[in-house]
């Protein structure tokens, strides 16, 4: 069931609208941007701040050459307009059954943004051209949390190596095994000899891909001589065909940087593997927008071992 907080109900009579503008204006600083935004001119949204300036009673914006920033009252109410106007988009989804229109907050690391997500966002955009979706990057951890908050409907992340709240739920798109990554020229066949030879450029421990990584050099009792530490894999497969280290990735979805001499090298006998998929909650009132994403993706078969994607519930 979507609600409204008890606060905005006086504001329900007011038209949306005006309060739509408001927040753009506030999030851009610029009444231009929120006019681009809004497909409507400058004075059209200066019109409607005015209108809804008069229907409160007070300023809610102040304005320095052409940044606009909210007044003392703009920033009291800043929170119940923000979860107001999210109350009327979930109520219009919900009662939208038969157009399908909607919007859908979708948080995604960056290998998945670039690898596995575009395929799936160009057939949504086509089949369902009434859904807007808002597409976040970060970290899984990050994303992870915001899920859980109800700040994003659902997340494309690293698998979560603990138990997941009854609340959400998940699907396996990719299963990526751990790779040895090492410059073309690099001779030694053993990855093991490799990783302990060679300066190491460490796949950032703080993300979960990178806590594989180094799980696996303990459980193996490798030592290795750190060079460097970050947690983008695109910016370490760069390093190595530098020449500067090599590394313990997992075997990422493409593109890769184009133009690089490397080699991938596999694990002996490893059942370690970076899972991507998405985390969803269950309550969401876009569950219908999560479902179309998931049957997107089971449809275009993301990965040949894959686990089956399940549809939400």
């Amino acid at each position: 069931m979507v609600t409204l907080p008890f606060q905005m109900i006086e504001f329900v009579g007011m038209d949306t609208q005006f309060l739509e503008s408001f927040l753009l204006v506030v999030e851009h600083g610029s009444v231009a941007e929120a006019a681009r935004r809004l497909n409507l001119t400058p004075a059209g949204v200066t019109q409607r701040l005015k209108a809804l300036e008069q229907e409160l009673g007070m300023a809610l914006v102040s304005r320095s050459g052409r940044t606009v920033r909210p007044t003392e009252a703009g920033w009291s109410i800043l929170p119940q307009v923000q979860a107001l106007l999210a109350g009327v988009r979930d109520l219009r989804n919900v009662a939208n059954e038969k157009s399908f229109a909607g919007k859908l907050n979708l948080g995604a690391i960056s290998s998945a943004l670039t690898g596995l997500l575009p395929p799936i966002l160009s057939t949504l955009a086509e089949k369902y051209p009434l859904v807007t979706l808002f597409v976040h990057p970060g970290t899984s951890n990050d994303l992870y949390a915001k899920v859980i908050s109800g700040e994003l409907d659902a997340a494309v992340i690293v698998e979560p190596q603990f138990t997941l709240p009854k609340t959400c739920d998940w699907a396996t798109w990719r299963a990526e095994p751990m790779i040895v990554l090492a410059h073309r020229g690099t001779t030694e066949r053993d990855p093991h000899a490799i990783l302990e030879s060679h300066p190491f450029i460490r796949y950032d421990r703080k993300q979960w891909g990178g806590r594989l990584a180094e799980d696996y050099l303990q459980q193996n009792d490798l030592t290795v001589r750190d060079r460097y530490e970050l947690d983008s894999l695109e910016t370490i497969a760069v390093l190595v065909d530098r020449q500067l280290g090599v590394s313990l990735v997992p075997d990422w979805a493409p593109p890769w940087p184009e133009g690089l001499s490397l080699r991938k090298i596999a694990l002996p006998l490893s059942s370690q593997k970076r899972r991507i998929g998405v985390l969803w909650r269950r309550s969401t009132p876009r569950i219908r927008l999560v479902q179309a994403l998931l049957t997107e993706a089971q449809q275009l078969e993301m990965a040949s071992d894959a686990a089956p994607v399940r549809k939400a519930s």
